[in-house]
């Protein structure tokens, strides 16, 4: 783990790098042969897929009723209880989000215009099965979704070998509201909800994480018939702390973003020595302790802590490197949080880990990563729904804005949007 005192301004961008390597051109490749075969064969691709991917040999895509039954007894009653405390609070904050009542504004008179949000009829949600059963994925996909209106709920995730879902995230989805679930994973999976298949539906906008093949399908896929939730590359977290943070806690907020996979980064920026020359000792004692220590040393490789002279620079690089997760950490919590401008989801204080959010705060853990946060939001409400417009004009109005509408259009050298206008005006001074 590289450790930076002081860098001068002029290096921070390229500090702000993520440590992600050129996208190939055999991936790219790779990715457009697998949707072209899900385009042209459909469900028996898919099936292939998941046998050649998987090992699993399915009989059908969809899960049964009778799977979701049986997922129900095998999930632990405290897990069930643990997953209803995160549907809670993921529905009430998002709930909270709801545009009420359409936008009506008169904005000439007799020119009335007005905004409603409209849900998106079908949704695709895609929840990775490798390192990770992603339940919470589920629910933060899902219950925003269904709040949001949204008619049909589709979610797609691998099969294990033995052809079955990991009970978790057939609970969670159940619970959640999700209308169909597919046993398809992968690049494959992204492809059937865009062009849909025999047995998977067509969607018209996919939602959710995965490794880089999906990231790469969905951006595929996006340039040509369907929406996608945003960008996304690894996840990331940004620790900003001062001494008077507990080591151990900044320690394993490091360690919780390792764990998502060997291309995460952590950054902490900060102005304590103390922290650090005792950080990296810290977080050795406790990687000691845990799985996954391979994967985990390899995201560590290319994280950094970067020691800054004051806490006026360290909300600069901050909003710089536009973190996915950040933590504020530090005697002046609420004050530097004040100054964020580019994050996907703030953690304020010592006693808000990032696993909060992941979990079960509220706030949604689908966030623009790879310094997205620049120019997006985190999933939420909006992302389930369209905002659409519409106006009504009386004679009045045309005589309001008529004018101004024949103007514009004749310097646009745009005569047919002239005419339109024109033969409305002419038919009211008729009159």
């Amino acid at each position: 783990m590289d450790i930076i005192c002081n860098p001068p301004r002029e290096s921070w961008q390229a500090l702000s790098r993520r440590a992600l390597a050129e996208k190939a051109a055999e991936l790219e490749a790779s990715v457009a042969g697998i949707i072209a075969e899900v385009a042209d064969g459909g469900d028996k691709a898919l099936l292939d897929f998941e046998r050649r991917f998987t090992g699993a040999t399915l009989d059908s895509l969809e899960v049964s009723a009778q799977e979701l039954d049986e997922a129900e007894t095998k999930v632990s009653p405290e897990l069930r209880d643990a997953i209803e405390i995160a549907y809670r609070n993921i529905a009430s904050f998002h709930a909270a989000q709801l545009m009420k009542e359409p936008v009506m504004v008169e904005t000439s008179p007799g020119v009335k215009c007005e905004q409603r949000a409209v849900a998106i009829d079908r949704v695709g949600l895609y929840i990775p099965g490798g390192n990770s059963p992603l339940f919470s994925t589920v629910l933060m996909l899902a219950v925003p979704a269904r709040i949001a209106g949204c008619r049909d709920i589709i979610l797609c995730t691998p099969a294990r070998a033995d052809g079955t879902v990991h009970p978790g995230i057939l609970y969670a989805a159940r619970r959640a509201g999700v209308d169909r679930i597919f046993k398809t994973g992968g690049a494959q999976a992204i492809a059937a909800m865009a062009y849909g298949t025999e047995s998977v539906p067509r969607v018209y906008k996919i939602f959710g994480p995965g490794n880089r093949y999906v990231m790469e399908a969905k951006q595929q896929v996006a340039r040509h018939n369907v929406a996608i939730d945003m960008p996304a590359g690894p996840s990331e977290v940004l620790v900003i702390a001062d001494d008077s943070a507990n080591p151990e806690y900044v320690a394993a907020d490091f360690l919780s973003q390792a764990e998502h996979g060997p291309d995460s980064q952590s950054i902490l920026l900060t102005t304590s020595h103390r922290l650090v020359d005792t950080l990296p000792e810290v977080i050795e004692r406790l990687l000691a302790a845990l799985p996954r220590q391979e994967m985990m040393r390899q995201s560590l490789s290319h994280s950094r802590i970067i020691l800054l002279e004051n806490d006026d620079e360290i909300m600069e690089f901050s909003n710089e490197y536009a973190p996915e997760h950040l933590i504020i950490n530090h005697r002046n919590a609420d004050e530097l949080a004040a100054k964020v401008r580019n994050a996907g989801s703030v953690f304020i204080g010592e006693y808000t880990p990032e696993s909060a959010g992941d979990y079960a705060s509220g706030t949604n853990h689908t966030l623009p990563t790879s310094g997205f946060a620049h120019a997006y939001s985190g999933v939420n409400i909006d992302s389930f729904t369209k905002k659409i417009t519409f106006q009504r004009i009386t004679p009045e109005g045309i005589r309001s804005i008529g004018n101004a509408v024949e103007v514009m259009a004749h310097n646009e050298d745009l005569d047919a949007h002239k005419l339109a206008m024109t033969l409305r005006i002419n038919s009211l001074n008729d009159k």
